[in-house]
């Protein structure tokens, strides 16, 4: 192992420890009977570390793996940017960082497989009081700074704990599978202290934090004191350039003006109307565009799976060890459909989960798309191939940079058009409102963290550039205040893995090898936007010297 590879193994270690409940991590050693600790002194010490494991990289007289020297510091770069922004100070109510996210969102997807990692949930499970109490002082001192959570975020996590108080027989927490007698223990943990726990939380925030929520017509991190420059991080850290708010804005602009060509061609094939308003509003609208229920949604979910895996060995020469599980979930707070990779210690298999709640309000025409996004040739390629790089530093094989990795999600999408995987045109229309959505996210994000924008602003720009109906436009709304940048990530990533797949084509010409195009892409796991460019041009070089 080279001093590189051990600074690299330390700073997944800080990685680690500042989310134990990270996806992509389960099952890595050492975490899994931790939460994380959000006090600020805590979190200030994991941004020295990561601090110093970067400053000794820089230093390091040789480097022979100038990949895993550029992966470091822009992971030690976002742990900076993370614990900077302070978003789970001002974020109460988000599906995936918020206190209450990690804990009835991600901690009951985490899969004990034996008595240790079934005493560590357990362990997890009796950490929860301090967890929340020191997530309530967290909020305090944001206030006591002037950063203030939105007001309908924050009622919204209050009617979230009001639900799930209200009906103990759901708790997520029960979900994960434990043999006796550690089940008897989780549910007398639940009862006795995980329960009241969530309740002291829960007055904590409707008494010292709701009355100074902001108006939604102030919800972006313009309004906060450093606000600018806590974006311009967060945008650096999903997007990996230097990309500013009104360039990107401008970008999703012109990219929605683009669409609109192809919503009126593959509109006329599906419904026979060339309007793009027109076709955007049937889909809307129409019940018929509907499922009946959640068993022929998951059906159908599982069908684009396996088609796809059918036939990804013609794109693709590195390939997941194991095919894309498929499980429903009925939780109402979770995404439309979500992935989890493996887990490092190989106990859970890589799953997509589509939300079941309210199958019949779920458009049809969205789920292949969806589908390609979240399994093949989408997120359980990236992941699975990520995970089974041998060589490479753990670093490597379970980094996660959303450029890369919403990224290829979104090329997937496209790539499915390729493979001739869509099954309909219908299909293929999903694909464009799924395309839309992700532009329509450079403008709105941008226009709510940057320009001011209010929530109203940015529900009716969904509405007018989107199939989302006015509901659904302020669910997504909702997400892009909770997370500041994330949505940008999407349309830059895959324009970027876009355009160095056109320049590959046009220097290699005849040679062009579209599979080893994509096995080079996925080879070295997930990278910055920059660094894969200089990947994919040596593997250009390299074959060119061949000729």
């Amino acid at each position: 192992m080279t001093d590189l590879d051990t600074l690299a193994d330390e700073l997944l270690d800080v990685i680690a420890a500042e989310d134990p409940l990270n996806d992509a991590l389960e099952g890595y050693p050492g975490i899994g009977h931790l939460l994380g600790d959000p006090r600020t002194q805590a979190q200030q010490e994991l941004r020295a570390r990561a601090v110093d494991v970067a400053r000794r990289a820089r230093a390091l007289d040789r480097v022979d793996d100038p990949v895993t020297l550029a992966v470091l510091l822009h992971q030690a770069d976002d742990v900076v940017a993370r614990i900077d922004a302070g978003l789970l100070a001002i974020s109460l109510a988000d599906y995936q960082s918020s206190p209450i996210g990690r804990l009835l969102g991600a901690l009951p997807e985490t899969r004990p497989v034996g008595a240790e990692q079934e005493e560590g949930y357990l362990h997890r499970l009796a950490g929860i009081p301090a967890y929340l109490t020191a997530a309530a002082q967290r909020h305090q001192e944001a206030i006591a700074a002037g950063r203030t959570p939105v007001a309908a975020r924050v009622r919204h996590a209050l009617t979230r704990l009001d639900d799930h108080l209200a009906d103990p027989a759901a708790d997520p927490l029960r979900r994960p599978p434990l043999g006796e007698p550690a089940a008897a223990r989780r549910d007398r943990l639940l009862h006795d202290v995980v329960r009241p726990a969530l309740a002291a939380y829960r007055d904590a925030v409707a008494d010292t934090v709701l009355a100074h929520g902001r108006a939604s017509d102030r919800p972006g991190l313009c309004w906060l004191p450093d606000g600018e420059a806590t974006y311009a991080a967060l945008t650096r850290m999903h997007c990996t350039t230097s990309a500013t708010a009104k360039e990107l804005h401008q970008l999703g602009r012109h990219k929605i003006e683009e669409i609109e060509a192809e919503y009126a061609t593959v509109g006329a094939a599906a419904l026979g109307i060339d309007d793009p308003a027109q076709v955007r509003a049937r889909l809307r609208h129409d019940p018929l565009l509907r499922w009946s229920d959640a068993a022929e949604l998951v059906a159908a979910t599982r069908a684009a799976t396996a088609h796809a895996e059918q036939q990804a060995h013609r794109w693709f020469g590195l390939l997941p060890d194991h095919p894309c599980a498929v499980d429903p979930s009925a939780d109402p707070y979770a995404p439309s459909a979500y992935y989890l990779p493996p887990a490092a210690d190989g106990t859970r298999p890589g799953t997509c989960y589509v939300n079941v709640a309210d199958a019949p309000s779920r458009g049809r025409y969205l789920t292949e798309a969806l589908t390609f996004h979240e399994t093949v040739p989408g997120h359980h390629i990236q992941f699975g191939v990520a995970q089974s790089l041998s060589g490479l530093p753990a670093l490597r094989r379970f980094a996660w940079i959303n450029a890369y990795v919403e990224g290829w999600g979104l090329y997937a999408e496209r790539l499915a058009d390729e493979m001739g995987l869509y099954t309909s045109q219908l299909m293929r229309l999903g694909m464009l409102a799924m395309d839309s959505l992700r532009t329509a996210r450079l403008v709105v994000d941008t226009g709510l963290h940057a320009f001011g924008w209010s929530r109203q602003d940015a529900v009716d720009y969904l509405t007018a550039h989107t199939v989302m109906d006015d509901a659904e436009a302020q669910r997504e709304t909702d997400r892009y205040i909770d997370m500041p940048g994330q949505a940008l990530s999407y349309l830059v990533g895959r324009m970027e893995i876009q355009r160095v797949r056109a320049d590959a084509e046009r220097s290699l010409g005849a040679d062009f090898d579209l599979r080893a195009f994509h096995d080079t892409v996925l080879g070295s796991g997930a990278l910055p936007m920059d660094v894969l460019a200089d990947v994919v041009s040596a593997w250009v070089s390299t074959v060119t010297a061949r000729r």
